[in-house]
């Protein structure tokens, strides 16, 4: 899967928004320099496997890690080729990353949260379009995510709701949130509808645009995409819609996030008309403390998990051999590093 010119790419895109930072909007939220690090940390994990410069590896009170530990379980598997893009970092990572000048993203209540949204939109395109790969996967890591993602998506005119890393989803929370920042941007539900530019710049946040911008140009290069998340990636598909692509593109998402009744991505999957992938990791099946943590309807997503997971099925790996490599990576990890809060915002 790592030939060159051809073969497959996971491709994560790590940044911040100061949303992250409202209280009950995130759980790194809790801890602004732990909700800076998150994303920092989620990249060397992936890339590495280790925590080589930030430190700490990001873990729920309760042990539920985060979703990087699974991507890098299926990485280990399929020897997958992974490209990490600064989608507006706050901390340095130790992992190599790709830079299309975008820049931590402000609060979703300001006017101008996103102010490089247009300029790392027109980066990440340009390096989407370069790139060598029969298909792509992208994927993201951001505190606060699924609030800016609601943003997004109210500023197009979008139904739906987003999901949430926690157990109970704090809806009327994030749609309070999202009111205040169409408000003080001056817009209505679907004022930015075919407008996907402004829509990122009001009401989202860099890795939103930086993702859709790998898209846009990967399309345009012929690279088939996969958005490997669940309501992030829904948003950038949003994005990419209201762009005017109408071609192919694939969600590929865990059945956490497909059975949330809360978000009901598989209609907004419709909607959009994605070829969505549903894979279940099994983790039911297992007794090991991170994933019973999923199981009780922690995290659910991020970091490209449901991605990895389907591109572990497709690759023929049964997931029992999934679930003992993740269990390895939590193990050999927890315990000989500090930990953190999850990087997934509600």
């Amino acid at each position: 899967m790592t030939s060159p010119g051809g073969g497959t790419r996971f491709a994560l895109v790590a940044g911040t928004t100061e949303t992250a930072s409202r209280p009950g909007i995130s759980a790194a939220g809790a801890d602004p320099d732990l909700m800076a690090v998150t994303p920092a940390a989620d990249a060397e994990l992936v890339t590495y496997g280790s925590p080589v410069r930030t430190g700490v590896t990001p873990v729920s009170p309760s042990g539920c890690p985060t979703p990087a530990l699974v991507t890098r379980a299926v990485g280990e598997l399929l020897d997958l080729d992974v490209t990490v893009v600064d989608g507006g970092l706050a901390e340095k990572t130790g992992a190599p990353t790709v830079a299309v000048g975008a820049r931590p993203g402000k609060d979703i209540a300001e006017q101008d949260p996103v102010p490089t949204a247009h300029g790392a939109f027109t980066a990440a395109r340009q390096f989407g379009r370069a790139l060598p790969d029969d298909e792509l996967y992208l994927a993201e890591t951001i505190p606060g995510g699924t609030t800016t993602a609601l943003g997004v998506l109210r500023a197009l005119g979008e139904a739906g709701m987003v999901s949430s890393s926690l157990p109970e989803n704090p809806t009327e929370q994030k749609e309070a949130l999202v009111a205040e920042g169409l408000q003080a941007s001056s817009l209505d539900p679907g004022d930015a509808a075919g407008e996907p530019k402004r829509a990122v710049r009001r009401m989202g946040d860099p890795v939103l645009a930086t993702l859709a911008g790998l898209t846009a140009g990967a399309v345009e290069g012929d690279t088939a995409v996969t958005l490997a998340g669940g309501s992030q990636c829904v948003a950038v598909a949003a994005l990419v819609r209201h762009g005017g692509y109408e071609g192919p593109l694939g969600l590929a998402t865990t059945s956490y996030v497909a059975d949330d009744e809360s978000a009901d991505v598989r209609a907004s999957a419709d909607r959009l008309d994605l070829d969505l992938t549903v894979t279940d990791p099994g983790f039911d099946r297992s007794d090991h403390v991170a994933m019973e943590r999923f199981v009780a309807g922690e995290a659910k997503e991020g970091v490209g998990m449901g991605g990895a997971l389907a591109l572990a099925d497709r690759a023929g790996v049964p997931m029992a051999e999934v679930r003992e490599r993740f269990a390895a990576v939590y193990d050999g990890l927890i315990g000989d590093a500090p930990t953190a809060t999850p990087e997934e915002g509600p």
